[in-house]
């Protein structure tokens, strides 16, 4: 049996690694920064490790077989992307990297909904490097997940939106939320959450909230809901 690659810390009893020979190991790692109010840097990495002992059966480390990284910078609030730069660190092929300067067709597009569909079209197939392009499409959820980020995160505050109104309209809605309306069954437009968002019923803190602030001794009122700002 060949070496094993270090099994990752996995809290959750019931989401146990299984005890069988590790063939491949892929990694993902997307991260979001602030780069002033009107800009955020996307930072997305891929690496695919094989274990020791696989293809040259001394070799007592893990083998890298691909490192991508891709850095898209987006605009706020548009979601339009105006850089796009990929550095290939560890690729099978010479002719690999030949492929790097097509991802500046990046320059331009929105992040927002059909974008998945927008990659596939632009950098599928041999239009692309499948690994860059399968990172790539891991990216646009994290810069929306950022938005609220943003916003709260703003100097003084100034990106927050204004309060919703007590009865707001299905208009107001769709703006307020128009990155998580029927993005999932939760935020389904005919869904509880929208309905009590329509009635003006406060929404709950997220449960990751609610277990830190249990944690930290804390009541709900130290918690500054975005969505209520």
């Amino acid at each position: 049996m060949t070496a094993q690659l270090p099994r990752p810390a996995i809290e959750h009893p019931d989401v146990r690694e299984p005890e069988l020979p590790l063939l491949h190991d892929r990694t993902y790692s997307v991260r979001s920064y602030r780069r002033s109010d009107t800009e955020m840097l996307v930072r997305g990495q891929i690496r695919d490790l094989k274990p020791p002992g696989i293809y040259l059966e001394n070799d007592p480390e893990p083998l890298t077989v691909h490192h991508m990284v891709l850095d898209i910078v987006v605009s706020f609030p548009t979601l339009e992307i105006i850089e796009a730069d990929v550095v290939m660190e560890t690729h099978p092929h010479t002719a690999c990297t030949n492929i790097t300067g097509h991802y500046k067709n990046l320059v331009g597009l929105s992040i927002a909904r059909g974008f998945t569909h927008r990659i596939r079209e632009l950098f599928g197939g041999p239009r692309g490097c499948t690994h860059t392009t399968a990172l790539l499409q891991a990216m646009a959820p994290v810069a929306v997940q950022s938005i609220w980020s943003m916003r709260m995160s703003s100097e003084g505050g100034t990106l927050v939106p204004a309060p919703m109104p007590t009865n707001p309209t299905d208009e107001q809605i769709r703006e307020r939320f128009a990155h998580n309306l029927n993005s999932c069954h939760v935020w389904d437009e005919n869904g509880a959450v929208i309905a009590g968002i329509k009635q003006g019923k406060e929404s709950d803190p997220p449960l990751w909230i609610t277990e830190r602030l249990e944690e930290l001794g804390l009541d709900e009122s130290a918690w500054k809901s975005p969505m209520q700002e």
